[in-house]
């Protein structure tokens, strides 16, 4: 049974490399950096709109090129199953995100915030865009600030 889990684990791996899971640490590399965040309220192994905007739009080659140069990516998980449970620490760090951010519970939600932490775009609930419509959007923001 354990053979089984070693794949998935090692996808899970990979499509959550390159998110911080630190709300501190992405601010301190969004100011060194000159990005924007872009944090994701997600339920990663109950939520479909959540799995489906991470296949369609977060994990497209489009997408991604386009965050490695532009965005630090954060994302604050609240899995249910209990394997994929966070740690103790790490789900106190994803509550008090939420307590700030997300008080109602919404998922998916994705919160575009300058180095600050100030919201600049709120996207609620799966957003009806495409990658290139979603960069799009976040453009607007970027743009504005330079």
């Amino acid at each position: 049974m354990k053979i089984y889990a070693l794949p998935f684990m090692l996808l899970f791996a990979i499509s959550v490399s390159g998110w911080e899971n630190d709300f501190e640490t992405a601010k301190q590399k969004a100011t060194a950096q000159h990005k924007l965040i872009l944090l994701e309220f997600s339920g990663s192994d109950w939520c479909v709109p959540c799995i489906r905007f991470r296949k369609e739009i977060l994990e497209t080659k489009e997408f991604t090129g386009f965050a490695d140069t532009s965005l630090v990516l954060l994302n604050s998980d609240f899995p249910r199953l209990k394997k994929n449970q966070l740690s103790k620490t790490q789900q106190e760090k994803n509550e008090k995100l939420a307590d700030l951010y997300n008080p109602t519970g919404i998922f998916p939600m994705t919160i575009l915030l300058d180095a600050d932490g100030k919201k600049l775009k709120v996207w609620e609930g799966y957003p009806d865009l495409n990658s290139s419509e979603f960069i799009s959007q976040i453009n607007q923001y970027r743009n504005a600030r330079n």
